[in-house]
């Protein structure tokens, strides 16, 4: 019996001995977060799937993974169909497929810090038809069988200076306080923990690639607030940087708080707080009002110290980056390297910056067939040389105090066939498309996602992820609510500040996969005899495009033109920063196509 397997049958057997048909296991913390700390990685224990996100359903004579078009092969790559049957949320929700499947009276099981009140409701919808029932367990089945469970994280919480946020944390809460007014509410619980990080200008180590703390904030309409957060990582340092209007709690004591607030009417976001929260404050006596983290919009919408510290770490991770191009240039063709090589030497190439904190997520280091697997992450086990005639797709970021970075490039090691090099310059002339474009007020990304995917679309090709994705400012890579997909928050109008990444793709499956990726800030725009106010993207990263594996004669003049000019800003701005035979190959890298 497989490791997998084993932990599977001891599950079910736990699930018999707390009267439970069935039981649901997402990949999430109590903070409805993408990324989590192992404490959390219960899915990827149970099943062996390192996606970051997903749901397993075990029931007792069957079970299913669900996950979406990011993952398709890399479930399969990962977890075994003798296991689990895998589908696609496209195709089938959790609710759906339980609903078709659940025994008839059955008890399905669920950890209510771990799902929103939103999908209970829907689940219980569904399940209800068969007569079975939707339970809150009081102990995770999961956790009772997982013996070598992490421990919570214990990193410190630490302030985030001025110098870098921008504006004090009383002036947030301030915000936030006047917005309770206006609304007629009394306080706002806040959960996410880039929100809590946000609003307090603190940040921490408790989560990988996210300098986060897991903590809780509250916010009151006189602009206290109360913090709740394990005594042990706090300083007092970080209790000055608090100041008196923020009383200190004991993490554990959230619930507790959460009492504390019956009779006033308090303001909860149904999509990032779980539905545990909703039941405490509802049995506490207090009046819910659904609303969205009052800090979500603020926060996306980065001020003027963002901005010009989200560009000094774009080009001090353009040269890190342009100098691994530079070695794999040479190395690539020398042959003997691989995915975990490469991705150990970037790594290595950012931390001679000085200045690098942490990565913002897990290299995605795809050689060949391994770069169509759009999340892929390299393994020991799943490692692949870089060969010849191939092309190296490499996606990856940096956390530095000043802001936090996100890449793709795709390297055609050798020579590209025809058909790489109509797919890269489809992807590119996407890519071009976005960065280019101008757009009243009021225009969400979901209106713009078309433009990147236009050209594979006549070839009747495409891909299936968004476009792009909002960044945080040294926070989380992936950040609300703004996207450039046509689904999950395709509605948010973009306006001026956010960041965005510029990101579309190509993948065949079994061979290669293509990506390029830019961050672009939303600004206004000036264009003459306009008869409105515009927008457009001013494009903040920089790092040579690789014009080999272009294909020029798909390009426009336009798109030329546009490609020339992004390489002599690389130039301008990377060049100062690299040396000697970097130097020399930046300068060919960055020449113009005619």
């Amino acid at each position: 019996m497989s490791t997998h397997e084993a932990r599977l049958a001891e599950l079910r057997e736990e699930l018999k001995r707390q009267g439970l048909h069935g039981f649901v296991v997402p990949i999430c913390d109590e903070h409805m977060s993408e990324y989590i700390g192992g404490y959390a990685q219960r899915l990827e224990w149970l099943t062996g799937f390192g996606g970051s996100a997903g749901t397993a359903v075990v029931l007792a004579d069957r079970a299913a993974i669900f996950v979406d078009g990011r993952y398709t092969i890399q479930v399969r790559d990962q977890v075994d169909g003798r296991l689990y049957d895998y589908v696609g949320t496209a195709q089938q929700s959790v609710a759906d497929w339980l609903g078709q499947n659940v025994p008839e009276g059955g008890r399905i099981g669920y950890d209510a810090w771990l799902h929103t009140r939103d999908w209970v409701k829907q689940v219980r919808a569904q399940i209800g038809k068969s007569g079975a029932e939707l339970v809150a367990v009081e102990n995770n089945p999961v956790d009772a069988v997982w013996h070598d469970q992490p421990e919570r994280p214990t990193a410190s919480m630490n302030p985030h200076p001025i110098a870098y946020a921008g504006r004090e944390s009383a002036d947030k809460r301030a915000d936030i306080a006047r917005w309770l007014s206006e609304q007629g509410l009394d306080a706002a619980v806040i959960t996410a923990l880039d929100s809590v990080a946000w609003v307090f200008n603190v940040r921490g180590g408790d989560i990988s690639h996210t300098p986060v703390t897991l903590s809780y904030g509250v916010v009151h309409q006189d602009g206290t607030a109360d913090l709740y957060v394990a005594p042990e990582k706090v300083s007092d340092a970080l209790r000055a940087h608090l100041g008196n209007q923020v009383a200190l709690h004991a993490y554990d004591a959230f619930e507790a708080g959460l009492d504390a607030l019956g009779g006033k009417t308090v303001a909860v976001d149904p999509e990032r707080a779980v539905a545990a929260i909703f039941s405490r404050l509802e049995s506490a006596g207090a009046k819910i009002a659904a609303r969205r983290d009052p800090s979500v919009l603020p926060r996306a919408m980065k001020n003027d110290t963002e901005i010009a510290g989200q560009r000094a770490a774009q080009a001090r991770d353009g040269a890190a980056v342009s100098n691994f191009l530079h070695w794999l240039s040479i190395a690539g063709p020398a042959g003997g390297e691989t995915e975990l090589s490469a991705a150990a030497k970037l790594l290595s190439f950012r931390e001679q910056t000085g200045k690098l904190v942490d990565t913002s997520f897990d290299t995605i280091s795809g050689a060949s067939s391994n770069g169509a697997i759009c999340h892929y992450r390299v393994s020991e086990e799943t490692n692949l040389p870089i060969v010849m005639d191939s092309l190296y797709l490499v996606d990856s970021g940096g956390q530095y105090l000043d802001g936090t970075t996100d890449i793709t490039r795709t390297i055609a090691i050798g020579t590209p066939t025809a058909e790489m090099k109509r797919r890269f310059t489809q992807v590119l002339k996407g890519h071009i498309a976005l960065a280019t474009i101008r757009f009243p007020h009021g225009t969400s990304g979901g209106q713009l996602d078309a433009l990147a995917r236009q050209y594979l679309w006549a070839d009747g090709v495409d891909y299936a992820h968004g476009t792009g994705h909002g960044v945080g400012s040294f926070l989380s890579v992936h950040e609300g609510p703004q996207r450039i997909a046509a689904f999950g928050g395709q509605g948010e109008p973009l306006r001026p500040g956010m960041i965005c990444s510029n990101e579309p793709g190509y993948y065949k499956a079994g061979e290669f996969g293509i990506r390029i990726e830019n961050l672009v800030l939303v600004e206004e725009v000036d264009i003459d005899g306009a008869e409105q106010p515009m927008l457009g993207f001013e494009t903040l990263t920089f790092a040579p495009i690789d014009r080999n594996a272009i294909e020029p004669g798909l390009l426009s003049t336009n798109e030329r033109a546009w490609i020339d000019d992004y390489h002599a800003r690389v130039l301008e701005i990377v060049g100062p920063q690299l040396q000697g035979d970097a130097l020399a190959w930046l300068k060919t890298a960055c020449a113009s196509l005619d």
